[in-house]
């Protein structure tokens, strides 16, 4: 497509972990042609943050959680226009992902709290939201959906590869050498979301920062080995998790730092497994997301699978802006009538197009 033809998008994020919402702007045709703009993050303060935990599992005050989630977005976006130098007229269209409080894709079931009428008239912005649900609809797991814009980055990056994002629950993208079609996605298993529940248990402390209090401990292999038992890592992929899939009840009696260890092992672990599924070893591993700022988890990444492992930055990408750069993406995709997932990334029918759009006051 002519550059013409690129929308200029805000994809915001707010992820499994729970800590804050990216936002960032995207310029795309929603294909190959990216151009990366200005991104931020605000974190979430701490009594925000117990309050849409309260909600995981679609339990608790929803609709006023779901309505201060969405004044939080609304600020984010304000705040990188202002960053931008932009009016709200010059963006066409914001990806609004909300907060994912529910992902039973086998019971046809997926929510992700977020009012995206309301957004889309507090920012003077239309907005696409809801990015999930058909997919459910039509048998697919609703998750992971980034890949196809991994994909469509990753044009230069020699191949196969891995793209695995470390959130509150890890996924990973597999793209091969072979064109658009050449690609498999899935979550490995547990991401930080596990770990930062663990530290705010022992120490108080919403994330276990620099991984310090997993590299003093010492990995318990037999509760390591019980967590691997999960019949999850057997499933053949594409297959997706809800954040809180893996109960913690085989790490009863160990000290938080021996926790930790096991928790970092656990995540490494599952990513390596995941390796069972590639059509194909791959040449290169580029982590994104928030482990990849836990030195922890990233010594065992590359103890596990090698000098292959480095962050996306490696690559010329900014990875703590990924998935909401994603959001934006896929909104234009949205917009255009494109597949937002494959089967071969999500076990959908046939690939499929989604998103609800919401129209501002003009």
């Amino acid at each position: 497509m002519p550059a013409n033809d690129r929308l200029l998008a805000l994809g915001l994020m707010s992820g499994t972990s729970c800590d804050g919402v990216d936002a960032a702007l995207i310029e795309t045709d929603g294909h190959s042609d990216i151009i990366r703009g200005r991104w931020l993050t605000q974190s979430y303060d701490a009594a925000f943050q117990s309050r849409l935990h309260s909600v995981l599992g679609a339990r608790g005050p929803i609709a006023e959680v779901e309505r201060e989630l969405t004044e939080r977005h609304a600020v984010a976006v304000r705040q990188l226009l202002a960053d931008a130098g932009l009016s709200a007229d010059r963006v066409d269209v914001v990806g609004f992902h909300g907060q994912t409080i529910l992902h039973e894709p086998e019971q046809g079931r997926t929510w992700q709290i977020g009012d995206g009428a309301a957004l889309a008239q507090q920012c003077g912005i239309d907005v696409v939201n809801d990015f999930r649900s058909r997919d459910v609809a039509e048998g697919g797991q609703g998750a992971p959906l980034v890949p196809l814009f991994h994909a469509a980055l990753a044009g230069a990056v020699q191949k196969p590869v891995a793209v695995v994002n470390i959130g509150g629950v890890a996924n990973v993208t597999w793209i091969g050498a072979n064109g658009d079609d050449d690609i498999l996605a899935f979550d490995t298993g547990p991401g930080n979301a596990m770990i930062n529940d663990w530290a705010l248990r022992h120490t108080g402390r919403p994330v276990d920062e620099g991984g310090a209090l997993a590299r003093a401990g010492r990995v318990n292999t037999t509760a390591l080995d019980v967590l691997l038992a999960d019949p999850y890592f057997d499933k053949p992929a594409p297959k997706s998790l809800d954040r809180d899939a893996f109960a913690s009840n085989a790490l009863g009696g160990l000290s938080a730092a021996d926790g930790a260890a096991t928790l970092v092992a656990f995540t490494v672990a599952a990513i390596a497994r995941a390796q069972e599924h590639f059509p194909q070893p791959v040449q290169r591993w580029l982590i994104a997301g928030g482990g990849r700022h836990n030195p922890a988890i990233m010594a065992a990444l590359t103890d596990r699978l090698g000098p292959t492992v480095a962050s996306v930055e490696t690559a010329g990408w900014e990875g703590d802006a990924l998935e909401a750069q994603a959001f934006g993406y896929l909104a234009v995709r949205s917009l255009r009538g494109l597949p937002l997932s494959l089967p071969q990334t999500t076990g959908v029918r046939r690939p499929m197009p989604g998103g609800r759009l919401h129209r501002a006051a003009r």
